[in-house]
């Protein structure tokens, strides 16, 4: 159950945030063996200077269409897994909207199976 969440410059048309949002669901499907029906995602978007990082660090070289993408996920996944996962979805990302690689940072929160409740106050997982 990954909760997604992106961070994104202002600006953006309504059909490449839809594309971003897209492209991280099928990346998670084919990576994280994630069930068609669970999606949960926002996209936060920031004027330019509100939305702060750094355009050269490790030597990437980013720009103003930087995605910064956060997804909380279940502590259930090893290495190769979230290397496929950080592949996959910076090749759909590239395809569409046309988000360049230096521009997909990504991040993953692991979380124990019992700390997630979908509703009703319960702990589905646990």
């Amino acid at each position: 159950m990954p909760l997604t969440q992106v961070s994104m410059r202002r600006g953006k048309p309504a059909a490449y945030r839809k594309a971003v949002l897209n492209a991280i669901q099928l990346a998670l499907r084919e990576t994280f063996e994630v069930p068609p029906r669970d999606f949960f995602m926002t996209i936060n978007e920031y004027d330019e200077e509100n939305f702060l990082y750094s355009p050269d660090y490790l030597d990437i070289a980013r720009g103003d269409d930087l995605l910064i993408i956060q997804l909380t996920v279940s502590q259930t996944r090893g290495l190769k897994q979230k290397q496929a996962l950080y592949l996959r979805l910076t090749e759909l990302l590239a395809q569409s909207p046309g988000v360049r690689p230096d521009d997909v940072f990504i991040n993953l929160v692991e979380v124990a199976r019992e700390n997630w409740s979908f509703g009703h106050g319960l702990a589905q997982y646990a």
